[in-house]
């Protein structure tokens, strides 16, 4: 955490808060392990509601929080151990829906503030889509702010009954960078990243992301075809696990696609820094982590225009219509034989990365909406 001076100070009057997370989404589980830091340096106490492998991930007891394991179901288990977290909480914050859902039924009949983080567009279709609308209704109601973190989701917070609903000041960390001096080191180790992966000699792209439906990897599969005749053959490495892998891995086998599944890495800033180019088909998170690193670690980024995407990123990619494979190959194949091209997408990236919010900024306006909520000083003065 950038720029904290204080210290914890766990007196009578430090205001007691429950972060509350469902184990979904990686932008979430690291907001709220930045936001714990955040806090606790200004003297809360903070404890993390969070599935035990996620605590594992994120570490939120290594930046000053208690952990208490609560299993991401809805099941009447889950809302106990929930109700018995909150019983001397100040104020209660949940991220996404069904953490929100869960602390709201944790609070029914108690007079705690509730304040909600909206990160994803949840998407459902059919009778499963009427019974979204009825939970994000149910859940914006109960909130006494919901946060979201892109506009989209500010207003699909008010059409669905929240009394208040803001635009979220969400950061990303920034990755360090190389000290004077270290750069051939740097270098070095992306050409070594590169040869593990296969591409000595050809375009590395490289995309990241569970293997689920939602997240378009399909469509990067469909791509690919457009890609067969290009000389070098560009090598696209997909970076994530999920139920998809096995239909993914028989495509591409049956289709003799230059695409390589390497599964769940714990090195994917590595990875993305060695790409030539970033590859974003699809997202429910209205700030993709992916969008954002690459932004940061200057790789030109090919991305759906859905979500909150254009608006976090402005004018420093290439956006294409969501759904769009042709599109998505157009749009790679234009970049890879456009180098000028590349390195003015690197320059846009690093100045819009520069505009978004830094940890201080996203921590005190949460400090504002518990002060305002709660009525006394957040920072436990």
């Amino acid at each position: 955490m950038s720029h904290v001076s204080s210290h914890p100070a766990h007196g009578p009057s430090s205001l007691r808060t429950v972060q509350v997370l469902g184990g979904g989404s990686a932008g979430s589980s690291a907001h709220v392990r930045s936001l714990t830091a955040g806090l606790v340096a200004r003297g809360l106490r903070v404890t993390v509601c969070a599935p035990a492998e996620t605590e594992h991930a994120y570490g939120f007891g290594a930046v000053g929080a208690h952990h208490l394991p609560v299993p991401r179901s809805s099941d009447p288990a889950a809302v106990a151990a929930l109700r018995v977290a909150c019983a001397d909480a100040d104020l209660v914050h949940a991220h996404g829906l069904n953490a929100a859902l869960r602390a709201s039924l944790a609070l029914s009949g108690r007079r705690v503030p509730l304040v909600v983080t909206w990160h994803t567009r949840p998407h459902a279709e059919g009778a499963r889509a009427r019974l979204l609308k009825v939970l994000e209704r149910r859940v914006a109601r109960a909130a006494s702010v919901v946060l979201g973190t892109s506009s989209e989701l500010v207003d699909r917070a008010r059409a669905r009954g929240a009394r208040d609903a803001r635009l979220a000041a969400i950061s990303f960390p920034p990755p360090p960078r190389p000290a004077d001096g270290e750069e051939d080191d740097a270098e070095r180790a992306r050409l070594k990243t590169r040869a593990e992966l296969g591409a000595v000699d050809r375009p590395l792209l490289m995309a990241v992301g569970s293997l689920r439906r939602e997240r378009g990897h399909d469509l990067l599969l469909d791509a690919a075809h457009a890609w067969l005749d290009l000389d070098p053959l560009p090598l696209l490495v997909i970076a994530g696990e999920g139920p998809g892998r096995a239909a993914l891995q028989r495509r591409i086998e049956r289709e003799g696609l230059p695409v390589r599944l390497v599964g769940r890495r714990d090195d994917v800033a590595e990875l993305l820094t060695a790409a030539d180019v970033a590859l974003l088909p699809g997202s429910p998170e209205s700030r993709p982590l992916l969008a954002q690193e690459a932004l940061h670690s200057r790789v030109p980024l090919v991305a759906a225009r859905a979500g909150g995407v254009p608006e976090l990123v402005g004018e420093a990619a290439e956006l294409v219509p969501p759904g769009d494979a042709p599109a998505l190959a157009r749009a790679v194949v234009r970049l890879l034989g456009d180098p000028g091209r590349r390195a003015e997408l690197r320059d846009l990236g690093t100045a819009q990365a520069a505009s978004w919010p830094s940890e201080d900024a996203t921590v005190a306006q949460v400090l504002s909406v518990y002060d305002e909520l709660t009525g006394r000083s957040a920072s436990g003065g």
